[in-house]
């Protein structure tokens, strides 16, 4: 079997699953069964002035059948006494020392409130820390989560106060309410940040009642946004950890978040640039004891690709994430379908027919059978009916030699520009 240890920013963990701070890290009851059950690492739930939570406060999104496709939630830090919680922290690793336990935090943005918790929890003994500046409801409109994750500036003077006093890895975890995460990551690492933890949850709202016209959820028949996780998330959260993963300003390890719900998620999110990552949704969803799949998954995954460590996929996938510029414009795949696996539902004919371009033709073969069949010389190879077929095998998209050398967008205009004369007229066409 490979070797499942993770080292983030000198955070050691028996393996790359952690709980993200939320719900199932809110007290030492909860994170030491987690522990048992074979998670490597919690990050605690998030630490602060206590605060007074709403009820009711969840609410999912379920969608063709699929229960909790997307999850939201309106609750804050924790509401509990920091005494108690560091006292449950503390026996905690005593009796798990092998363990990561990071605390998260969040207090107002001033030198001393940060000085002072920070000194408090690694009193304890706490492996990191991991800054809160992501919570998009709630604490925002007190100064405090995404209110201070989108100001940069903030960030960086905030991840600096925390560095004067801290003496484990900090690790700042990013509000994806903005649009551009890597300049947060930037100025987080000017700060002094060890890591970075990416993405909280993103600014929602779950629905609304047609019958009572109340939100989803409401208290007292009142709403309000709220933060939004699971597995619909997870493109976005990968889109925004590769981003970070590529830029040279960043640099530092990422725990990776977002809509982790598989083994296969997790392989993703480290190919991408996560050195670990953080589970939530998929916990509140079926439990701790969901990590014993995802560890087995991953287990066969990494001997099936003859790897000792799953330390070996981290980053590995993101040297073939670029920009649209760079893409070759010369590269052609189009649509073949396979009689033998089409059910002849029609389904990729009335998408092409609709919504694409128009090069699915409804015909009858020498026996009779009514087929479909893709005029190959009008496809544009944009995946649509492969995407709607409901049959495996049915439609395969096939690569073809354009005869054409590569060229990209930015190349053309090189060549436009009389900047770079390698290709010829045609090509640049």
């Amino acid at each position: 079997m490979a070797d499942l240890s993770i080292d983030l920013a000198g955070i050691k963990s028996p393996n790359p699953f952690w709980l993200a701070s939320a719900p199932p890290t809110n007290t030492g009851y909860q994170v030491q069964r987690a522990f048992e059950a074979g998670w490597g690492g919690a990050v605690w739930k998030t630490l602060g002035e206590p605060v007074i939570n709403t009820s009711s406060r969840f609410a999912a999104v379920h969608f063709n059948g699929q229960r909790v496709a997307g999850f939201n939630n309106i609750e804050l830090i924790t509401d509990r006494p920091l005494e108690v919680n560091l006292k449950e922290i503390y026996e905690t690793k005593k009796r798990f020392p092998n363990h990561a336990i990071i605390a998260s935090l969040m207090v107002e943005p001033k030198q001393e409130k940060w000085h002072e918790i920070v000194k408090r929890v690694e009193a304890v003994g706490v492996d990191g820390l991991e800054l809160n500046f992501g919570c998009p409801h709630g604490m925002a409109e007190r100064g405090m989560g995404a209110a201070s994750g989108q100001q940069p500036d903030l960030v960086q003077a905030q991840t600096t106060w925390v560095k004067e006093v801290a003496t484990t890895p900090v690790i700042v975890k990013l509000t994806p309410n903005i649009t551009d995460i890597t300049v947060v990551a930037r100025h987080a690492v000017k700060g002094g940040a060890d890591a970075i933890s990416l993405i909280n949850t993103i600014n929602s709202l779950a629905g609304v009642d047609i019958h009572s016209w109340n939100t989803i959820p409401n208290v007292g028949g009142q709403g309000a946004h709220g933060g939004y996780c699971g597995p619909a998330v997870k493109p976005i959260a990968l889109s925004m950890v590769a981003e970070c993963a590529r830029d040279r300003g960043v640099g530092v390890p990422i725990s990776g978040i977002g809509g982790i719900s598989t083994w296969q998620d997790v392989v993703e999110f480290m190919l991408m640039g996560s050195t670990g990552i953080q589970v939530c949704t998929a916990v509140m969803h079926h439990g701790f004891r969901i990590v014993e799949e995802m560890i087995d998954g991953l287990n066969n995954y990494l001997d099936d690709k003859g790897l000792a460590s799953v330390t070996e996929l981290i980053g590995k996938s993101v040297p073939k994430y670029s920009n649209w510029g760079d893409l070759d414009l010369n590269y052609k795949v189009v649509a073949r379908i396979n009689e033998d696996n089409c059910i002849n539902c029609n389904k990729c004919h009335i998408a092409c027919e609709d919504a694409s371009h128009q090069c699915i033709e409804m015909l009858t073969n020498a026996e009779g059978k009514a087929i479909l069949q893709v005029r190959e010389e009008d496809c544009v190879g944009c995946n649509l009916c492969s995407i709607v077929c409901p049959a495996d095998g049915a439609i395969d998209m096939v690569a073809l030699d354009s005869g054409a050398a590569p060229l990209t967008w930015n190349q053309r205009n090189q060549v436009i520009s009389g900047l770079n004369g390698s290709y010829s007229e045609a090509e640049v066409v």
